[in-house]
Order: structure tokens, then sequence, then C-alpha cells
């Protein structure tokens, strides 16, 4: 491989590294939960799911398993929803 080429790949190593230096702002996906599949997405910084407890709750198990994944790239706008808040409580339990 080029010299160059060598340089980009190990410069894209070390991003893929570093999150944060990504913001997602638009993120649509197909969620495996345990009783079906659910379409999930985050637009202008809000999230959706399909699913009934999001319809009614404005959160859900799908879209925070998706925001603690993305948690590095996304916005605090984007982290604001019902049920992040409890996620620290949660994982400081375990």
């Amino acid at each position: 491989m080029h010299s160059s080429m060598m340089g980009k790949v190990e410069k894209a190593m070390r991003y893929a590294h570093e999150p944060d230096r990504v913001k997602v702002q638009r993120f649509e996906a197909i969620f495996a939960g345990d009783n079906g599949s659910h379409r999930i997405s985050l637009v202008d910084e809000r999230w959706h799911c399909d699913c009934n407890l999001f319809a009614s709750a404005g959160g859900c198990a799908h879209t925070l398993a998706a925001q603690k994944m993305l948690d590095p790239m996304l916005s605090e706008d984007a982290r604001q929803t019902p049920l992040y808040p409890y996620v620290e409580e949660v994982t400081a339990g375990v």
C-alpha cells in the first residue's frame, strides 16, 4: 500500500478510538428487542421509537440502549430523555 494511504489508515484508526470527535445529528436503526424489533431514530435532537412504552412515556429501553451506545457522540440535548438520568443510579448499584 502507498505510504500516504498507510498514514490515512493509521489516522482513521486513531480517530476510531476518539468517538467524541463525532457528533451524531441523525440516526435510524432497527433494534432487536426481546419481544420483537423496533424502529428507533434520532432526528433534530429528539428520539423516537415505535414501541408502546415510548408512545406513552416518551422513552424506552430501545432508545436508552442506543443513547448509551452512542453517548460520546451525542449532544447534550440528545441525552435529555425521561430515562437517561436514571442510568447513573442503576449502573452505580451494579
